[in-house]
């Protein structure tokens, strides 16, 4: 059975051009230092369980109304269920977004293929040098993220990548960087990019939690420098 761990009925901002709800699934192979899910990836247990067979009910009971699911985590592509849970979503007629972290490229490929995901978000989080830093990783095989951009980039279902600007971790230079690498592997002007703005509550590393995030003028300079590489670059969180 799926592991959910936490959920938002009703959401108007988490699926474009839909109205969703929002379900967060426990545990994550990642301990990125800016995560906001602290207690997801490193304390799931600890977190209510929430029955599948109840947001199946609340998908039915709403039908027409719900027309989107999102299932963020903690990192969903590790639930050995998924498979079966967003089958079952599906046959409901609610379309499905995933969050991922990126690093599971061949259950992501075989949800794409499925018809089982129909928008993903991506996280990249940092240039190739960086990536163990803002990962949280001592070893980390970037080749699985690069495969996921490049399955994602064929463009056989809606996406966007999106990266957290985290003051003393990444600097326009990084964000440029991510921009450029991203571009070489896509269509740059079918490639949306997401800078989102970093929230310094409950991060996982407690040495962030007093850190301020960027300020407007500084994310607006920053997409300004990305822009000739992806012109759909956007700001969340400002």
């Amino acid at each position: 059975m799926i592991d959910l761990r936490g959920w938002a009925r009703t959401s108007l901002i988490d699926f474009p051009e839909h109205i969703a709800t929002v379900l967060f699934t426990g545990g994550c192979d990642f301990r990125c230092p800016m995560c906001h899910n602290a207690d997801l990836v490193l304390r799931p247990g600890s977190l209510p369980s929430i029955d599948p067979s109840e947001v199946l009910d609340f998908l039915s009971h709403r039908s027409g109304k719900i027309t989107g699911l999102v299932l963020t985590g903690g990192e969903p592509l590790l639930q050995r269920d998924v498979v079966s849970f967003l089958s079952d979503v599906k046959a409901r007629g609610v379309d499905v977004k995933l969050d991922t972290n990126g690093y599971h490229p061949d259950s992501l490929s075989a949800l794409i293929s499925a018809g089982l995901v129909d928008y993903v978000a991506m996280d990249v989080k940092a240039p190739f040098a960086k990536y163990p830093l803002l990962a949280g990783l001592e070893e980390l095989d970037i080749g699985r993220i690069q495969a996921s951009v490049a399955l994602l980039s064929q463009g056989r279902v809606p996406w966007e990548f999106r990266t957290t600007v985290v003051p003393g971790l990444l600097d326009a230079g990084d964000v440029e960087q991510i921009a450029q690498w991203l571009a070489d592997q896509s269509d740059p002007a079918r490639t949306p990019y997401v800078l989102q703005q970093f929230r310094g509550s409950q991060t996982l590393s407690r040495e962030l939690a007093d850190v301020a995030p960027y300020p407007s003028d500084v994310l607006r300079d920053i997409v300004g420098r990305v822009r000739r590489w992806l012109p759909l670059v956007t700001v969340r969180g400002v």
